[in-house]
């Protein structure tokens, strides 16, 4: 079975289409989005996430409100470009991909006449969206040198399908190896407390047909200190010029488990993760959000809820990109390819 497509085109590109992974895996629904602020909303919910997909939800959702607000007029188009630009780089502060996305697509008409505008940024969309499709493709291809057949592979969060427009990041090595009939063993983080792991990791890799167990967050220490575990591989919503690497929460644990361990602990994402504006993790924003994630709490206690956390460079092994594996520090234009 093909890997799920969480992002895209409507079929008359007249829409962002994404597959609403609050439902999943219980219900499997596409949506189509045209508006703005149904596309921000969409970023802010957690309908759409994973830093690559995030990128290319922005990107195609901008030229298509922008489209639809403009009335199909170049000038106006222009002129609400300065307005809706920033409002949707704003909606999620950690993962890099969406303020690269969004400047990507301003650069895109900066020396456009503006009867050329929507078409334009139609254009640069596409070519996001597209990128990163080849992306997930390479990273998978040089991902197999650390993938041997017998792997036994952890996983934190979701950095699959589910998380791009295509293969993945940190998953793509995997179905690469599958793909060339290599037997895989997987434990995938139930990833508190949306439990991304449990609900879109197991779900993409098993109807994949690849081998996939879920494990509670406070048992990969364990996990790997039984031995069990042959090499862990995350993604990453940013990556510092000096190699610190934002994730999803919870990733840095089991990295201080994989390091005491000596287990390599790698790190999957697309060149435009890293940050060569940002010195060290210490620079990062991090996203909190609202406490009724966590479920039902008592009266009166508060929570501290922080999206993602930062691993040092020190604890990384190795960096896996569309490029090949890459040493910090960072110090090159992450916007060429």
């Amino acid at each position: 079975m093909q890997p799920p497509k969480a992002v895209g085109w409507s079929p008359n590109h007249s829409a962002l289409r994404i597959l609403d992974q609050r439902l999943l895996p219980g219900v499997e629904l596409e949506r189509d989005l045209v508006s703005l602020e149904d596309t921000m909303d969409a970023i802010r919910t957690l309908a759409v996430r994973g830093a690559p997909a995030i990128g290319v939800a922005a990107a195609i959702g901008l030229a298509v409100a922008l489209r639809r607000d403009s009335g199909g007029d170049g000038t106006k188009a222009r002129h609400l470009l300065t307005e809706y630009a920033p409002r949707l780089a704003a909606t999620r502060p950690t993962a890099v991909n969406l303020t690269w996305a969004v400047h990507r697509m301003q650069q895109a008409v900066e020396a456009v006449r503006n009867d050329d505008l929507l078409a334009a940024l139609a254009r640069e969309a596409e070519a996001i969206r597209s990128e990163d499709v080849r992306m997930c493709e390479q990273i998978g291809e040089h991902g197999l040198a650390i993938i041997p057949d017998g792997a036994r592979v952890l996983t934190h969060c979701n950095a699959g399908a589910l998380a791009t427009a295509g293969i993945g990041t940190a998953l793509a090595p995997l179905y690469a190896a599958h793909a060339r009939g290599r037997a895989l063993t997987v434990y995938a983080d139930e990833t508190r407390p949306l439990r991304q792991g449990a609900r879109l990791t197991a779900w993409e890799l098993v109807r994949a047909g690849i081998n996939v167990s879920v494990l509670p967050d406070g048992a990969a220490a364990s996990l790997i200190g039984q031995g069990l575990v042959d090499l862990v591989i995350v993604g990453a919503d940013r990556i510092t010029a000096n190699g610190d690497v934002a994730n999803k929460i919870g990733t840095y644990g089991v990295a201080l488990a994989a390091h005491a361990h000596g287990v390599p602990f790698y790190v999957a994402a697309p060149w435009s993760t890293i940050d060569v504006a940002t010195p060290t993790g210490a620079h990062i924003v991090i996203e909190h959000r609202q406490a009724d994630e966590l479920g039902e709490l008592p009266a009166l206690v508060p929570a501290w809820n922080p999206a993602f956390d930062v691993t040092p460079r020190a604890l990384v092994r190795g960096y896996l990109t569309d490029r090949g594996f890459v040493d910090p520090p960072f110090l090159g234009d992450r916007e060429s390819v």
